[in-house]
């Protein structure tokens, strides 16, 4: 029959939202200026942050968007989205960069203190503008807070090239992705980030978070399979996560340095291996772990995040560009907020309360403006009047619209 034949639309995957979208409210919190309650985001508790839950999400989410177009349409059709896709980023992030920029030199007119463009470090802009303009369209020009953008451009342009070795077997692809990876710290690869400062990189080196990103990716297609649950490596990433904590907790290093020596020699040892701009593996192993826990917790749960309590976060990560976008400007003006009012428990609570509230009503209204909501309401309104609707179809014969007879 028919009706059997059509497939219904999958639905979506309600972890990859959740999950996403409390990475966005992170990244609100971890940006803005100053903000004490960025000493309790899981950044300050392990050597992974709410960036990995970003990635991998986006390459668990790239896999959905992309990966069937390369099998369906054909390797030229594949890397046409994802060419068109990058360029929508590059947009985003050149129009970010203009309407921050914007925000800071209106800081700098209305308030006397601080100085906002010292703040972000954007002074070789202004004094040097066509330099900084060329550098900034051609991502050899990249700020530290404007980072990440250009590392998920970097990480898309290899989809076609991952996939073209998908074809002949996705090992050979998900070895590609580890080859890179081990090669950026071998050779110590990087791209330039400041046209006057060679040694200056960009933050987030793509040949590094390609990993995260990929393994994503791979596991959405089918490809990597997570491993399934087993007491005894459940104990050992709950001992790793355990362990990683006190090495990253700020609480040990502002008031017990003295007392727990062996932590700071910890911190010490370790810092190599925890870098974030070529992406240091033991972020990775304490993702996964933090990912093997969290998959293990929600198994058989998942219907609890389609509960209308989670829709607001869900509806968050479902519109995750927007709202990156919106998250960087508005933690900005957050921050100076509290340069004017004054930082205390009661200005960080309203300034981070209502920039959260501010981001999920952000994303209701993208997910409102990207269904098209007042093309139903004209249409309901043109079938119960009997006028044509917007694809052109008639209304009842006999309307004051209708062809005569």
């Amino acid at each position: 029959m028919a009706g059997q034949a059509t497939k219904k639309r999958k639905q979506r995957d309600p972890r990859l939202d959740f999950f996403r979208g409390i990475a966005m409210l992170i990244i609100f919190i971890a940006h803005v200026p100053q903000n004490h309650w960025s000493n309790f985001i899981p950044a300050r508790f392990g050597f992974s942050d709410a960036a990995e839950m970003f990635v991998f999400c986006s390459g668990f989410a790239a896999a959905i968007a992309f990966g069937g177009t390369f099998i369906r349409a054909g390797f030229w059709h594949g890397t046409g989205r994802v060419l068109y896709r990058i360029w929508q980023l590059y947009t985003a992030h050149i129009l970010i960069f203009f309407l921050i920029t914007g925000l800071m030199v209106a800081g700098n007119a209305l308030f006397a203190e601080p100085n906002y463009i010292t703040r972000l470090n954007l002074h070789f802009f202004f004094d040097e503008t066509p330099k900084a303009l060329l550098g900034l369209l051609t991502l050899t020009y990249v700020p530290n807070y404007f980072d990440i953008m250009p590392m998920y451009m970097g990480a898309l342009l290899m989809i076609p090239l991952f996939m073209a070795l998908a074809r002949i077997h996705p090992w050979l692809a998900m070895g590609f992705s580890l080859s890179v990876y081990c090669l950026n710290w071998l050779l110590d690869g990087g791209l330039p980030a400041h046209p006057n400062h060679d040694q200056i990189e960009w933050f987030f080196n793509p040949f590094g978070w390609q990993l995260v990103f990929f393994t994503g990716y791979s596991i959405s297609r089918g490809w990597l399979t997570p491993p399934p649950f087993n007491r005894y490596l459940m104990a050992a990433c709950v001992v790793f996560v355990v362990a990683a904590a006190p090495v990253s907790h700020w609480w040990f290093f502002v008031g017990y340095q003295d007392s727990l020596p062996f932590l700071a020699d910890w911190r010490e040892a370790t810092l190599p291996w925890r870098a974030k701009t070529d992406y240091g593996i033991l972020r990775f192993v304490h993702f996964l772990a933090l990912a093997y826990i969290t998959v293990n917790l929600v198994r058989g749960r998942e219907h609890l995040l389609l509960h209308k309590a989670c829709h607001p976060i869900r509806t968050v990560g479902q519109q995750a560009l927007p709202v990156f976008l919106l998250n960087m400007w508005l933690a900005q003006l957050g921050g100076m907020m509290l340069d004017q009012i004054g930082r205390t428990q009661l200005s960080w609570a309203a300034v981070n309360l209502a920039g959260l509230a501010i981001v999920v009503l952000f994303a209701y209204l993208v997910t409102a403006i990207k269904t098209e909501w007042w093309r139903m309401v004209i249409e309901t309104r043109a079938r119960e009047a009997g006028v044509p609707d917007l694809d052109g179809k008639q209304g009842p014969r006999g309307s004051i619209l209708s062809p005569a007879e």
